[in-house]
């Protein structure tokens, strides 16, 4: 029987999360006989409560190869968690009548571990209630964190952009050394999993090149040893470049800077690249500058790793062929082999991955906590490999914009 299919994006966008929508919408196009519309939901699942929703079939072929190459969420994205179905069961009313009314048998949500717990919830209330719905889990977040998977979507781009940033900034700061001494902190995402600030490594082919220091969430700040090895690398080169997780925590585990904290407790942070670049400069006395890499890590999809944009596609394909086999769960990235980077496409139970965060392990990390081993930088480098331009016109990346009109409501307006 043909049933209808719905994709939605949540959490923090990436630079490849469209070509995950792409390789979705491309698959499920090919299995006609099986699925009806391709259906999508602006803003992820208040999307769904909401009933905005968009039929992709207003996409051309190449409008898909063009929603491949663009950052960004597409279809729009939310941070928004559902209450446990006992505690709001209108909430899943709502749900289910939106999925009802528009025969939607497949749901496919692409976002990281809390989102892979919203799939996991619709699922378990879907068999509760006896609904006939499919629901897989498509893999993405920057921070490199979710568990049972080689690799994140998203990941590799983000630390393609942030490892040749810090190359090009050493040289800069090569350039600009004085005899009084200088330092750069760059600050980067990870709250707390330090993939992002660890993959900065890979821009350095010697100890004389940037980055010096790496700041890890899953080491304790020692500002003592810190600093004295600051102190070391500017004696020896005039200069020091570091690399600070957003997450990084003091000697007591708390975080060391924090920006606000909202009505359900999901904590901004932001702020660990500036103190520690005033600790520098009051300890030390050396010159500092310090950036913060924000939207900027996640969204530079100019130099996309091309492993990436694949695994985004492929994750996207695999997602709509596991659903239309019957199966649920989130899909992974398996590693094969490392040279040649072989990979496929796994399926693991929401359980076992729903709400948890995979950390850099010891064995990525070297002894004295201020950087990565080789082992790393093997397991890193082929996910940052390979270029996948985007379309330019007049000098700038040529973005896709979507502007797909809402499928008419076929229910009352949703009230909270």
């Amino acid at each position: 029987m043909t049933r209808n299919l719905l994709y939605a994006q949540s959490g923090g966008v990436t630079a490849v999360i469209n070509a995950s929508a792409a390789g979705v919408i491309a698959t499920a196009r090919q299995a006609s006989g099986e699925i009806g519309q391709v259906l999508a939901a602006r803003n992820g699942i208040l999307g769904v409560l909401r009933e905005t929703l968009v039929d992709t079939a207003g996409l051309s072929v190449s409008d898909l190869a063009h929603l491949r190459a663009t950052p960004g969420g597409a279809f729009g994205s939310c941070r928004f968690d559902l209450d446990p179905a006992e505690q709001n069961p209108a909430q899943y009313d709502r749900l289910f009548a939106v999925l009802a009314a528009h025969d939607v048998g497949y749901f496919l949500y692409n976002g990281g571990n809390g989102s892979m717990e919203t799939c996991r919830q619709i699922q378990a209330a879907a068999d509760a209630r006896s609904y006939p719905l499919r629901v897989v889990g498509v893999p993405k977040t920057v921070d490199n964190d979710i568990v049972l998977t080689d690799c994140c979507p998203g990941f590799g781009s983000a630390a393609k952009y942030l490892a040749t940033s810090i190359r090009e900034v050493g040289l800069d700061l090569d350039a600009m050394t004085t005899g009084s001494g200088r330092a750069f902190v760059l600050e980067v995402m990870g709250r707390n999993a330090g993939w992002l600030a660890a993959a900065c490594a890979l821009a350095a082919e010697d100890d004389d090149a940037a980055p010096h220091l790496i700041l890890l969430p899953e080491v304790l700040f020692d500002e003592a040893a810190f600093l004295e090895k600051v102190t070391a690398v500017v004696e020896r080169l005039g200069s020091c470049a570091i690399v600070v997780a957003e997450g990084i925590r003091g000697q007591d585990g708390q975080i060391l800077s924090m920006q606000d904290r909202n009505q359900k407790g999901y904590i901004q942070l932001g702020g660990a690249g500036e103190v520690i670049a005033e600790r520098i400069h009051a300890c030390l006395g050396y010159k500092v500058h310090f950036a913060l890499a924000d939207y900027l890590q996640r969204s530079a999809r100019h130099i996309a790793s091309k492993t990436d944009t694949a695994q985004a596609f492929g994750v996207g394909k695999a997602a709509v062929r596991r659903a239309l086999g019957g199966g649920s769960g989130v899909v992974g990235i398996e590693r094969l082999s490392d040279t040649p980077y072989l990979w496929r496409t796994t399926l693991q139970t929401f359980d076992d991955v729903a709400n948890l965060e995979r950390q850099l392990p010891p064995e990525f990390i070297t002894p004295d906590g201020f950087g990565v081993t080789d082992a790393f930088r093997r397991w890193c480098r082929p996910l940052i490999a390979g270029e996948d331009w985007p379309p330019f016109r007049d000098g700038l990346p040529d973005y896709l914009r979507l502007q797909l009109p809402l499928v008419p409501a076929r229910l009352p307006p949703y009230v909270p």
